[in-house]
């Protein structure tokens, strides 16, 4: 909204009004305001929900320190949407497709997990909204916005390509004209472009659809994995946002690298004009995560429960799915990654082994991976991971956890360059 009124003045020659046409300013600026939301004014949401007394529910699992968490208030999420809207809302420029597709994922999560908190919390059934809704509402997402990336002729790039001399690089061109492409990319090889469409390739005339319609299916895929994944990681206190503030802070770097021209021509990869907007939107993420994670710290005021950490993995998603960076996510979201396996291999080796020898073991602990080394161990158990025996603390798993992460995140960065 403000972008338009400045716009609207600088037309008119008012002095100063101009600033906001640059998307660091604008950038700097969702970033201070949300910060400014979720520490100001997420401390009045967080006693508010406090004196509606909508606390966490706590199983005792055995795990130290669990059932001191007991009553805290949760759907703090509630901070981190509010926190992200109103800046966007404010300083974005709302009629850029790319903006308007992270709005919608940001409400669209925002209500499924406020809907399975709010059963949770208030019907006091702990399984909350049924596991099918939750997977439904990702596919639908997933599903418009590869709808919406295939069929709107604002979604565009410039394809690289590479000039050669004696097979050394020596420069990098762009094409002219803005294309639709199924082109994304991908790290470790030489040209850093991935084509959907040479994936299915033997569809012959037909290849360039089928190359969207395998794009539209990936999408719906990766909305759902890493929305599940950050719901998965958020078992400790600050580790879903910690992790999901480095995340971002790198999609901002990615979406603005990919919206210069020179700097898109340094590391090789395809131009995408208007996604500079998203280094907007990933402002005001990082600002929202950042200024939750002060009330989420060890030991946490505040859970962001469903509402945030369905919302927090659906944003990645998109955001990396809009820049053509999705194929990094394996490598930016590996706690996300590791915990979501962590999950799947411990459900289906206990399956096993109970079909095949009438007990079932474990693989870890207990899972997700986390609460592996925050469990005690025991000798007695038969896992392939019992290390360690004593558990360890809470805050030490989480800060590990988050140097993990800075390290995928600059690997992921440094892969644009490694071929």
């Amino acid at each position: 909204m403000l972008y338009y009124l400045f716009q609207y003045l600088h037309d008119l020659n008012v002095p100063g009004a101009g600033v906001f046409k640059y998307i660091s300013f604008r950038s700097a600026a969702a970033l201070i305001l949300s910060l400014f939301i979720s520490t100001i004014i997420g401390r009045r949401i967080i006693n508010k929900l406090q004196m509606l007394q909508i606390g966490e529910l706590v199983r005792d699992l055995g795990l130290e320190g669990q059932m001191q968490k007991k009553g805290t208030p949760t759907m703090g999420g509630i901070i981190i949407i509010i926190s992200i809207l109103v800046p966007v809302l404010l300083i974005g420029r709302l009629g850029n497709i790319y903006m308007i597709l992270m709005i919608i994922t940001t409400v669209w999560l925002g209500v499924i997990g406020f809907l399975d908190d709010y059963i949770k919390v208030f019907k006091k059934d702990k399984e909350g909204l049924k596991g099918i809704f939750k997977v439904v509402g990702q596919i639908g997402l997933g599903l418009i916005v590869g709808i919406v990336l295939y069929m709107s002729p604002k979604v565009v790039i410039r394809e690289n390509s590479e000039i050669r001399h004696d097979n050394v690089i020596s420069a990098v061109e762009y094409k002219t004209m803005d294309v639709k492409s199924t082109k994304t990319t991908i790290p470790f090889v030489k040209n850093n472009n991935l084509d959907y469409a040479e994936l299915v390739s033997f569809m012959g005339d037909k290849a360039q659809m089928w190359g969207w319609i395998l794009f539209i299916l990936v999408t719906i895929f990766i909305v759902t994995a890493v929305s599940n994944g950050a719901n998965l990681t958020d078992g400790l206190d600050g580790l879903a946002t910690g992790s999901s503030a480095i995340i971002g802070v790198t999609l901002g770097i990615l979406a603005y690298l990919s919206s210069n021209v020179n700097y898109a021509s340094y590391l090789n990869i395809m131009y995408i004009p208007g996604v500079e907007e998203m280094t907007v939107f990933a402002s005001a993420f990082i600002g929202a995560t950042i200024g939750f994670l002060w009330y989420n710290a060890f030991p946490a005021q505040v859970f962001m429960g469903d509402t945030g950490s369905l919302t927090l993995g659906g944003i990645i998603a998109v955001f990396a799915i809009i820049i053509h960076k999705e194929l990094l996510i394996p490598i930016l979201c590996g706690i996300f990654l590791v915990e979501n396996l962590s999950v799947i291999l411990q459900r289906y080796y206990f399956k096993y082994t109970k079909k095949k020898s009438g007990v079932g073991k474990r693989i870890f602990k207990m899972a997700p991976l986390h609460h592996h080394f925050q469990k005690p161990g025991n000798s007695g158990i038969e896992a392939l991971m019992q290390s360690p025996l004593i558990p360890v603390p809470e805050s030490k798993i989480v800060i590990r956890f988050w140097i993990i992460g800075i390290i995928l995140a600059v690997l992921t960065i440094v892969t644009l360059k490694i071929r």
